[in-house]
């Protein structure tokens, strides 16, 4: 085989092995999604549990399956040198205030009727980036971005006229997620250590709030050996889609792991209409229809962007 052919073999190779990784990529990516996408079938299961219960469980098993996963990858050791970090410790301090605040306005939703109003927050939260993106890291937007963030404010606008009581949960779960992966990202720290750190500091709290739910014999955990396994599992319906995004995230375009994004809310989204029989008003409908056209518009420019940076980088 001469030299020509052997390097056309390798390109092949390569290319195929490319090919190979980013399909494996997309399945990681879709299967966090789709966990995520049904997660208000689990926690429904446990209505008859207080939300802030259900998320101290969360909280507690996920930071133990958590140092069991970092001592099986032997990563242990990093671990203690991100606990000792002073200025990683105080970020996840604050992302770990988000994040539980996001997980119990969630899960009180979800419990308490409203599944259609969490899709919505998730639907919105890609736009919130695009704000807090202009506002705080001072990243510049083109038209169509700006279209998409004007459309989705406008059914904000319609919400807040016809369906104010649920707007707050939207608007909650929207910016707490927005602002929890804006903090985030200031921390130089892998996604499973990066929850682990946050557990940690979310556990003594949680820690101390169940033993007060058991001084008041309000202990759900307690009441029948279903919910006590659906609160300890938890754990690991918090941590397993976080590893399978975090493996997706690296063997995928960045822009392709953003369009599945779209799979958990509009799951969701189907699961309040289709199996829990919420009803959508004409308000929310009119609102939907203007925050799924911004989504269309942010998503096209998106690509857009995306093929004339790859343009512009395999000119250079």
């Amino acid at each position: 085989m001469n030299q020509t052919s052997q390097n056309t073999a390798a390109t092949d190779d390569t290319a195929g092995n490319s090919a190979g990784f980013h399909r494996n990529g997309i399945i990681y990516g879709f299967a966090a999604y789709f966990s995520w996408g049904f997660l208000p079938l689990y926690f429904r299961m446990l209505d008859h549990v207080r939300a802030m219960e259900i998320v101290a469980n969360r909280v507690i098993w996920s930071f133990f399956l958590l140092l069991v996963i970092l001592a099986f990858r032997r990563t242990l050791r990093q671990f203690g040198k991100l606990v000792r970090n002073k200025q990683s410790m105080l970020i996840l301090g604050a992302t770990a205030r988000l994040i539980a605040c996001n997980w119990l306005g969630y899960i009180w939703a979800v419990n308490n009727g409203h599944v259609i109003a969490a899709s919505l927050g998730y639907f919105l939260n890609p736009l919130v980036n695009v704000l807090l993106g202009f506002w705080i890291l001072k990243e510049r937007h083109g038209r169509l971005q700006w279209a998409a963030v004007g459309l989705a404010a406008l059914g904000v606008a319609i919400l807040a006229a016809t369906a104010l009581d649920t707007l707050w949960i939207s608007l909650t779960l929207a910016c707490s997620f927005s602002l929890y992966g804006l903090i985030r990202k200031m921390a130089p720290v892998t996604p499973l250590q990066g929850l682990a750190g946050e557990t940690l500091i979310l556990t003594p709290v949680s820690v101390l709030y169940l033993i007060w739910l058991g001084d008041i014999g309000a202990f759900g955990i307690a009441s029948d050996l279903t919910t006590n396994s659906l609160l300890v599992a938890s754990g690991v319906i918090t941590t397993v889609p976080l590893l399978l995004f975090a493996v997706a995230a690296k063997r995928m375009p960045y822009s392709t792991l953003g369009l599945l994004q779209y799979i958990a809310p509009t799951l969701q989204f189907l699961l309040g209409v289709l199996v829990f029989g919420e009803t959508l008003g004409r308000g929310q409908l009119w609102s939907f229809g203007l925050i799924w056209t911004g989504l269309i518009l942010y998503t096209a420019d998106s690509f857009r962007r995306g093929r004339m940076e790859r343009r512009a980088i395999s000119a250079v």
